[in-house]
């Protein structure tokens, strides 16, 4: 048997190769995603609905197996960051949960790296250590692991909403029986309409410049901010996740204005002040930009 500190050399290096590996596989894995369900929204379009809730069930299981990987590529980063704790005899308990979802998970994937930092955490913590993880008879093997690991089809409910989301993302009108059902009952209205079924269209007058100075601008006019913030991606526990965004901070006067303002109120306090002081003071208060009249008042009345 190799010394401890030898294998857990080895084990270093293999868990860097698997982490550089599992990234690679994900970024190809990913682009192939986006490929298949560009395929699936032209089924979508052309009505193979039955195709493409088929075909579908690959890009499910595809995804599943990137959430896999992803998962696995975090218990690497683990081991490797606390690679000090694996010079023990015995597997701590800090460890336990990500040498044991390893073992587990490895041979499953099509990862060489890993399925070599496996043999080694095998051969690090014994054939009984591994016995247990293979089993997981004392459960100590992730649950999210054991769960992207089960074969069995998706459910329909998960389909339909990645077909819905695919719909969405590439603006197919899918499910087109609502998109018939609602052109219907629009006809239902027009029969209702006592003008013969043709519908009168409102003339209304063009607005006035007036009116449209009073009108609000939109939201999307002006400069954008340099901010942006990238929504959550989705998964498959949770399709179309929605980014939340704290309420704005409250703002409190600091010292300096307090005290700024507690001096303008006792100068206010202390004497009567002059018509030009007051309206000095007025503009300042207010931010409005004294008349051409207003400063020669002010001139006159400083030459007196």
């Amino acid at each position: 048997m190799a010394p401890s500190s030898t294998v857990v050399a080895k084990i270093k290096v293999q868990l860097k190769l698997s982490i550089s590996r599992l990234r690679m596989v994900q970024q190809k894995d990913t682009a192939i995603a986006k490929q298949q369900r560009r395929a699936m929204a032209q089924l979508l379009e052309q009505g193979k609905e039955e195709s493409a809730r088929i075909r579908v069930e690959n890009i499910i299981r595809s995804d599943i197996t990137t959430e896999l990987l992803e998962i696995l590529e975090l218990y690497c980063e683990l081991l490797l960051a606390r690679t000090g704790l694996l010079e023990a005899k015995e597997c701590d308990l800090g460890l336990e949960e990500a040498v044991k979802s390893i073992i587990y998970a490895a041979p499953r994937t099509d990862i060489k790296e890993l399925q070599q930092a496996r043999q080694l955490l095998v051969e690090k913590y014994g054939k009984e250590f591994a016995l247990q993880a293979i089993e997981n008879t004392d459960g100590k093997v992730a649950d999210r692991v054991v769960k992207k690991l089960r074969v069995e089809p998706p459910d329909p409910e998960l389909v339909t909403l990645y077909l819905e989301e695919i719909a969405k993302t590439y603006g197919v009108a899918w499910p087109k029986r609502a998109h018939i059902e609602d052109g219907e009952n629009e006809e239902d209205d027009d029969d209702q309409d006592p003008s013969g079924g043709q519908a009168l269209k409102s003339l209304e007058e063009p607005l006035s410049t007036v009116e449209l100075s009073k009108a609000t601008p939109p939201r999307d006019l002006g400069p954008k901010s340099p901010v942006s913030i990238a929504p959550p991606s989705p998964s498959t526990d949770n399709i179309s996740p929605r980014l939340r965004l704290p309420g704005p901070p409250e703002l409190k006067p600091t010292a300096k204005m307090s005290g700024l303002k507690k001096q303008i109120s006792g100068k206010s306090g202390n004497g009567p002040a002059t018509n030009g002081d007051t309206g000095a003071k007025r503009d300042i208060v207010g931010g409005k930009i004294p008349d051409v009249d207003e400063l020669a008042k002010r001139f006159a009345a400083l030459k007196k």
